[in-house]
Parts: C-alpha cells; sequence; structure tokens
C-alpha cells in the first residue's frame, strides 16, 4: 500500500508541474485564437490537408508520440501548423507543398494559435505544446518530408 503522505507529495508535484508548463507557455492565449508574429517565439512550417495531419502522425511516430506543438484547421485549406524554433527554416530548400512562415527582411509573417482549452474553432491542437522551450524538430520534420515524398498541393485539375 503506497503512504498517504507520499502520494500526497507526488499529486502536489504533478500538479505544480502543471501549472508552471502552463504558464511559461505565454505565447498561447487563455482563450480563443491570437496570431502570434513570426521570428518572435517561434517560427512555422505549414502543410495543407490530409499531407499535413499524415506528416504530422508520421513526426509523431518518430519521436515517441512527442513531436513538439502542431496546430491544425478545420476549414479552408485544412492547414497544419508545424511550430519550430525561430530562424531554424532559413537557409534550407523546402519542397513544394511546404511553406515556411518566418520573419525576414521586408516580410512578416503570422502563426495562429489556439487556447488549450476552450473555444477555438477552426483551430485545434493536433499535438499539444509541452514545454517552453520544446518545439518540432526542424531537422526531423525535413527528413519526415523527404522520407515521405514530395508534398503537392492539388493542381486545378486535381481539385
Amino acid at each position: 500500500m503506497v503512504d498517504a503522505e507520499l502520494w500526497k507529495t507526488v499529486a502536489v508535484t504533478v500538479e505544480t508541474f502543471r501549472m508552471d508548463t502552463q504558464s511559461d507557455l505565454k505565447w498561447i492565449p487563455a482563450t480563443g485564437i491570437q496570431l502570434r508574429k513570426a521570428g518572435v517565439q517561434f517560427d512555422a512550417v505549414r502543410v495543407d490537408g490530409d499531407e499535413g495531419r499524415d506528416l504530422a502522425d508520421r513526426l509523431a511516430r518518430m519521436t515517441g508520440g512527442a513531436p513538439g506543438p502542431v496546430v491544425e484547421e478545420a476549414t479552408g485549406s485544412r492547414a497544419v501548423y508545424f511550430l519550430v524554433p525561430v530562424g531554424s527554416t532559413s537557409h534550407r530548400p523546402w519542397p513544394p507543398g511546404v511553406t515556411r512562415l518566418a520573419a525576414g527582411p521586408n516580410h512578416m509573417s503570422y502563426i495562429p494559435v489556439p487556447a488549450l482549452n476552450g473555444q477555438t474553432w477552426p483551430l485545434s491542437w493536433r499535438y499539444r505544446p509541452t514545454a517552453p522551450d520544446h518545439f518540432v524538430h526542424t531537422l526531423l520534420l525535413r527528413a519526415a518530408v523527404e522520407g515521405w515524398g514530395e508534398v503537392r498541393r492539388p493542381g486545378p485539375d486535381q481539385e
């Protein structure tokens, strides 16, 4: 039988960790959806449609279920946003169908971010953030894209 005092200590420690982790994720809105400027807390890589969802799930398998924060959109192009460290996508070629969202000379990008709970439709977390400094590993994402084959947007004759 587990000592009651030990169990209380474990429960309080787990709850404190959970609260500290969420309070450290200041870039996540408390409610609803907000746009975050790329290049401040993170950049993003966007892949639309089922290809993006398949890529996110493949990356999750590659990382033991912890790929880093991935946001998905339920409407329109059904975009999937992989949140990556600032500056990690530059100076790398990406295949057609992959969009880099980063800041640079003469341009800015904004990335939609949903709250962890509540009404955030049409956005949701496919994979939730777990720590302030844990983002999708850009080289693993790149390897998943390359290993999966070229990501393509449907052309006019494929829609």
